[in-house]
């Protein structure tokens, strides 16, 4: 205990100043870890459960635009065979009818053609149009979130651009 206390006393420490040194780190660490580390680390953990939400919201969004693009080939698909029945119909009764009454119904099948693929087209715009909205305001809330500050009007809309063009693309 002697060459301890001496080893001290050659660097300056005394054993009331040493003891009282150890007992105000361990009150500054236990201070630092309830007041500092604790809320850093749980806001940390808040902020990688937020960015795994936002990850999820994107898979189901990419999901969902998947089958909107599945209903769409699907409904193209019937669309053309209804178009293709109609066709071969008129062309069939082409024969039994005069040319007048095939060029009609040549018309209406090219017409119900047109209408569907206008449906179809306009559905498919609108499907797009409101996954696009989500996923910008899906991008805007998590980005906030991941900042932690309030986005300016002026980054709204720089992030719903850039947003957009990654998935024009």
């Amino acid at each position: 205990m002697d060459v301890i206390t001496q080893i001290f006393a050659n660097f300056g420490v005394t054993w009331p100043k040493f003891g009282a040194q150890v007992i105000l780190f361990l009150t500054v660490y236990w201070i630092l870890n309830k007041k500092a580390f604790g809320p850093v680390i749980k806001m940390l953990e808040e902020r990688r459960t937020r960015i795994q939400e936002g990850q999820q919201n994107a898979e189901k969004i990419k999901k969902q635009l998947a089958e909107a693009e599945l209903r769409y080939q699907d409904v193209l698909r019937k669309a053309n065979d209804d178009a293709t029945k109609l066709l071969d119909e008129a062309r069939a009764s082409c024969e039994v009818h005069s040319q007048k009454q095939t060029q009609q119904a040549i018309k209406d099948a090219e017409n119900i053609i047109l209408k569907a693929q206008e449906t179809i087209t306009q559905e498919r715009n609108k499907m797009v149009a409101e996954v696009k909205k989500e996923m910008v305001g899906l991008v805007v809330n998590t980005t906030a979130k991941v900042v932690g500050k309030v986005i300016t009007p002026e980054d709204q809309k720089r992030l719903s651009e850039e947003t957009t063009k990654e998935l024009v693309s």
